[in-house]
């Protein structure tokens, strides 16, 4: 059983609650430097000084949780959730298909990635900058017989880089086959991964950078896959530009990120792990760990500033030494 199905787990989890200062009703942690996160209704809440950096939603969704608002550091939101053209583009999501159940598609029989609880919402500090940060557990469930495919542990973190710092996240997800299953396999099309959808005034118009210049291979129209630590997007905003760049982290399997890019039709942007063309096999007890960065610059940033930033994100991201 998961921690909060279990009446014991419970009781541990409400007494660590109040431990930490928390209610009891829902997740809440003090300001950390005017850092706030707190669980209201069906979504995660991350505000500083009371304005929203990003909402995290969890609840009343029928197939998978994700960020549905992050913001830059002049307030505006550059997310778009279930547009009318992809109902399942949820802002910022990640999602692949595993034992051949598709999780990313929303039609046909889905897969569900069920939410579990929140087991840790909290604030703190790493190293000089102060962040706020949640924890989820999720169970992969296939249709119809509710068979749980992969446990995984989703964690969020924001740091507080005031402006005109870039707005900076981490998304981790853990994965780890449930007890009594030998395996699971992962695969899915080519742009399956961790997905950002924008708001529409930055479709078609954009322009996406990688350290080399250059975009790689063409898939379709004007989709393309690109290997590259990290991947940016510029384009109108909020009534200006704004930038934002995704990141790999080297301690994944199969860096640097194989980047889905297109803007034809649409602005999208995921990083991928080629599972397309390469499936990869989780084992029973052997733990998978994906780590993304993520920022946001209010105007045109060039590419040594990016580098500059996605250098910083992997001494904020990085584990503590063992």
């Amino acid at each position: 059983m998961k921690w909060n199905q279990h009446p014991g787990g419970i009781l541990a989890a409400l007494l660590s609650a109040a431990a930490l200062g928390m209610t009891c009703n829902a997740f809440a942690q003090p300001a950390q430097e005017g850092l706030t996160v707190q669980e209201e209704g069906d979504s995660v809440w991350i505000r500083h000084d009371g304005r929203t950096l990003l909402r995290y939603r969890f609840g009343e969704v029928p197939f998978k949780p994700y960020v549905q608002e992050w913001f830059s550091p002049k307030g505006v939101n550059i997310l778009r959730d279930a547009p009318a053209d992809h109902k399942h583009h949820h802002a910022l999501m990640f999602a692949i298909s595993v034992d051949g159940v598709n999780f990313w598609e929303e039609k046909d029989a889905p897969g569900t990635q069920a939410h579990r609880g929140l087991s840790a919402v909290h604030t703190g500090r790493t190293g000089d900058v102060a962040y706020a940060s949640l924890t989820e557990q999720l169970d992969w469930i296939a249709p119809p017989t509710g068979a749980v495919l992969l446990h995984e542990t989703r964690t969020i973190r924001v740091y507080d880089t005031p402006p005109p710092e870039a707005a900076l996240l981490t998304w981790e997800s853990r994965f780890e086959v449930p007890a009594g299953k030998e395996k699971a396999v992962l695969g899915g099309s080519h742009y399956f991964g961790l997905g950002m959808r924008f708001v529409e005034s930055m479709d078609t118009v954009g322009e996406f950078a990688v350290p080399q210049g250059a975009l790689g291979e063409i898939v379709r129209g004007d989709e393309h896959l690109t290997a590259a630590p990290w991947c940016a997007y510029t384009a109108p905003a909020g009534g200006h530009s704004v930038t934002v760049a995704l990141f790999g982290d080297p301690g994944n399997v199969r860096h640097p990120p194989l980047w889905f890019t297109m803007k034809e039709h649409f602005a999208y942007i995921a990083a991928t792990l080629n599972l397309w063309r390469e499936p990869l096999e989780v084992a029973s007890g052997t733990p998978l760990v994906l780590r993304y960065g993520a920022a946001l610059w209010d105007g045109t940033t060039d590419a040594q500033r990016i580098e500059s930033t996605y250098r910083r994100w992997l001494e904020l991201s990085a584990p503590p030494k063992q």
